[in-house]
């Protein structure tokens, strides 16, 4: 079906153009996986939400700025991507979803996330990369498995001190912010493992020489009179280094891999657990 016919169709609410969008999708599929990327859609298909034990869902690259109710019904739900999107605001439907540990909201135009986000207590991986956020909610500390954070591309000055209490998070990406200062709670975070402050206004950087778990830090296009001072063994990719930067991209692609896979750099596509 051609984009253009799926772009006129997604504006009919008939039950049989709905389905003529989900290309006769009648039954839940063997592997409990439903990609709906790239289909034009506003709205979702209420269909799909009959689907019970769904356990991963593709809206990414439509035109979504909503979902309905009925989504509360996928109570098996494990990944939910809702990426390069027109949500303005995260429906608390998806805040229903106790069981998710994966969810997709990068490119969209969140300016916050609801306090309902803390029902969210399996979550492990939040990408909410190129919003309209000009500070990270105080919400995500309180999301205490989290163990990779994408924040890239907002407008974040800062960083809360309550990010400390996430002694789980391993992996925080920062790029394209407004810092201009190091996040100082980055300091009291000895398990980080991977920081990315690439593409922001860091003038100075203190040591990190302290942080056992520390593994990669990517500090590449500040402004800064030094390189941090790293433990023995730990990579660093910027300026006064030897490291060569690797090409990153960032693209819709889903592959398989596991969690406890942890990339150096910004994954090119999305993660899933096994």
């Amino acid at each position: 079906m051609g984009n253009s016919l799926k772009a006129i169709l997604a504006f009919v609410p008939s039950n049989k153009c709905q389905k003529y969008l989900l290309e006769d999708l009648e039954e839940m599929p063997v592997d409990k996986m439903v990609d709906l990327s790239g289909r034009q859609m506003r709205r979702l298909p209420v269909h799909i939400c009959s689907f019970r034990e769904l356990v991963k869902l593709y809206l990414s690259d439509n035109n979504l700025n909503n979902l309905p109710p009925e989504l509360e019904q996928l109570q098996n739900l494990q990944i939910l991507a809702l990426d390069f999107n027109n949500f303005k605001a995260l429906p608390l439907v998806v805040c229903t979803l106790k069981q998710l540990c994966i969810l997709y909201l990068g490119n969209n135009k969140l300016c916050s996330l609801p306090l309902e986000l803390r029902l969210l207590q399996n979550l492990k991986t939040l990408w909410i990369e190129s919003n309209c956020l000009q500070y990270l909610p105080e919400v995500v500390c309180e999301l205490s498995l989290l163990k990779t954070l994408h924040a890239g591309s907002n407008a974040l000055r800062s960083l809360p001190p309550q990010l400390q209490s996430l002694q789980e998070l391993r992996t925080i990406w920062l790029s394209g912010n407004l810092l201009a200062e190091f996040p100082p709670v980055l300091l009291d975070m000895p398990f980080l493992e991977v920081i990315d402050v690439d593409r922001n206004s860091i003038r100075f950087f203190p040591s990190l020489a302290h942080l056992p778990g520390l593994k990669l830090v990517i500090y590449d296009h500040n402004p800064c009179r030094n390189a941090p001072k790293v433990a023995k063994g730990v990579r660093r990719v910027g300026r006064w280094s030897e490291e060569t930067p690797e090409p990153r991209k960032r693209s819709g692609a889903v592959i398989e891999i596991t969690l406890d896979e942890k990339p150096l750099l910004p994954p090119a596509a999305k993660t899933e657990p096994e």
